[in-house]
């Protein structure tokens, strides 16, 4: 096994780094053409609209206007980078 390792950084210039199987990767790269960047940013921010649905629609508590605001913004992200809803791309409908 090959490793893949990926750098992330956020705004402040924090940085933190992610080492996976490069096979991994290659797994779930849907074109040729796709960097392995893209495809960890990809599943980056499916996890990410996952989490924040979860939070919203499935939690114990009733989310506050903030969380729910946070979570349309994620969903208009994921739209626009994947070119379908995320109830489109999951089967997930509410």
């Amino acid at each position: 096994m090959n490793d893949a390792t990926f750098t992330i950084e956020d705004a402040d210039g924090n940085t933190d780094e992610l080492t996976l199987p490069a096979e991994l990767v290659e797994v779930f790269s849907e074109e040729d053409d796709e960097s392995d960047a893209q495809v960890v940013g990809d599943i980056s921010l499916m996890a990410f609209t996952q989490r924040a649905h979860m939070l919203v629609a499935h939690g114990e508590e009733e989310p506050s206007k903030e969380l729910e605001e946070i979570e349309a913004a994620t969903m208009e992200r994921f739209e626009e980078r994947f070119g379908m809803t995320f109830g489109e791309a999951t089967g997930h409908q509410h």
